[in-house]
C-alpha cells in the first residue's frame, strides 16, 4: 500500500476485483466496515457508491467495527435479505491501521498490516449463514484505542512522547493496546463463544470441515485452538505475508484457503472474530 492510500482506495480496488466476476448492477446494498475513515462526515460508503458507479437506489452506510466485524457484517446482511429489503449486497472490510501506529512503536507495527476484501452476499433459497452467536463487553475499550482524534479529545499535533516499559514509544493521537488484557479477554471469550456458536447450530467441531478465527497472532491463535480442542489440520493460521488486517483477515483468510484447496464448495467452515471494544461474534457458512 502507498503512503497516500486510504481505506476508501483499498475499498474500491477490492471492490473492482470482485466485479471482474459479477455484475455491478445487481448490487442493491453497500456495507463497508471501517475504523479508518477517510472523513467523519460523508459516509465513506455513499463515497463508494459513486465510486464504483453503482445504483443509485441502493442502501449504502459504513459500520465502525474491528476484528469482529466481518461476522457483523455477514449478520447486517442476512437481516437485510430476511427483511426484503436487500437481495444482493457488497459488504466490504477495509483497513489502514498503520496509520493509527506510532512509527516508534515496535510492538504494534510488528502486529498489523493494512488490508481490504470484498465479499457479495446474495439472496438464495439454500442457506449459506447460518446462526450467530454475538457479544459486547465495553468495559475494556481502553485497552485498545486511540485516544485522541474524536470530538472528546481532539487530535493533538503537541501530544508528548509515552515510553513503555518494552521501549515502545507512542503518543494519544495514536493506538494503544494493552496486550496482557487483550490475551485475557481472548482467552475468555473465544472458547464461550464457540460453544454457544457450535450449540445454536447443533453441531460439533468434529462435523465441520473447517475453523477460521480473526488472525491476531501466532501465539494466541495456537493457545485457543489447544483451548477449544480444534484439530490442527482443520484450523487456520495465514499471517505471514499479511499480519492483523483486522476487518479484513477471516475473508482474506477463507479466499488463501480456497487457493490451497483447504476448503472447498459445500464445506461447512466456523468464523470467529474478537477483539476491540470489546467485540465478539461467530458463524458457520456453507462455502
Amino acid at each position: 500500500m502507498n503512503e497516500d492510500e486510504t481505506a476508501l482506495d483499498l475499498a474500491f480496488k477490492a471492490s473492482e476485483k470482485v466485479f471482474q466476476y459479477y455484475d455491478r448492477k445487481n448490487i442493491d446494498f453497500l456495507l463497508l466496515c471501517t475504523q479508518s475513515p477517510d472523513y467523519y462526515m460523508p459516509t465513506s460508503a455513499c463515497i463508494l457508491q459513486d465510486k464504483l458507479e453503482l445504483r443509485t437506489d441502493i442502501g449504502a452506510l459504513d459500520f465502525n467495527l474491528g476484528c469482529s466485524g466481518y461476522i457483523y457484517g455477514l449478520a447486517l446482511s442476512k437481516g437485510l435479505i430476511s427483511s426484503k429489503i436487500a437481495k444482493n449486497i457488497l459488504l466490504i472490510t477495509s483497513e489502514t491501521y498503520s496509520k493509527h501506529i506510532y512509527p516508534k512503536d515496535r510492538s504494534n507495527r510488528t502486529i498489523f498490516g493494512d488490508g481490504a476484501a470484498a465479499t457479495i452476499i446474495e439472496k438464495s433459497k439454500e442457506n449459506g449463514i447460518f446462526e450467530f452467536s454475538l457479544g459486547t463487553n465495553g468495559k475494556g475499550y481502553k485497552n485498545l484505542i486511540v485516544l485522541n482524534g474524536g470530538l472528546k479529545y481532539r487530535y493533538d499535533p503537541n501530544a508528548e512522547e509515552i515510553k513503555d516499559n518494552s521501549g515502545n514509544i507512542r503518543t494519544n493521537n495514536n493506538l494503544y493496546m494493552n496486550g496482557p488484557e487483550i490475551f485475557n479477554f481472548t482467552i475468555e471469550a473465544v472458547p464461550k463463544v464457540v460453544k454457544d456458536v457450535l450449540g445454536k447450530n447443533r453441531t460439533t467441531i468434529d462435523e465441520l470441515d473447517y475453523i477460521i478465527f480473526h488472525q491476531v497472532n501466532k501465539y494466541i491463535l495456537e493457545y485457543l485452538r489447544k483451548i477449544t480442542k480444534i484439530p490442527k489440520e482443520k484450523f487456520c493460521i495465514n499471517l505471514l505475508h499479511t499480519g492483523n488486517t483486522v476487518s479484513s483477515t477471516i475473508p482474506i483468510a477463507i479466499k488463501d484457503c480456497l487457493i490451497n484447496n483447504k476448503i472447498r464448495k459445500e464445506n461447512k467452515i466456523l468464523i470467529l472474530g474478537f477483539g476491540i471494544g470489546y467485540s465478539w461474534g461467530a458463524t458457520i457458512i456453507k462455502i
